[in-house]
């Protein structure tokens, strides 16, 4: 078992800092409706969560 390193920050309603070993990020959003997410590693996520089960997840990645 690896030992891990993850810890959220709220900077402001809707904006979060997460900070983990090797990168950080910020995500913009709420707990419900859509999310956006870009880190330092130059990966860009929009999430969104539906009622039930269901979610949409959309990844973008530097080239």
């Amino acid at each position: 078992m690896s030992i891990t390193f993850r810890k959220s920050y709220r900077i402001l309603p809707g904006v979060r800092l997460n900070i983990s070993r090797r990168s950080w990020s910020i995500t913009l959003g709420g707990k419900h409706g859509p999310r956006h997410t870009i880190s330092s590693t130059g990966r860009r996520t929009s999430s969104m969560d539906l009622p039930g089960p269901f979610g949409i997840r959309r990844d973008h990645r530097r080239r």
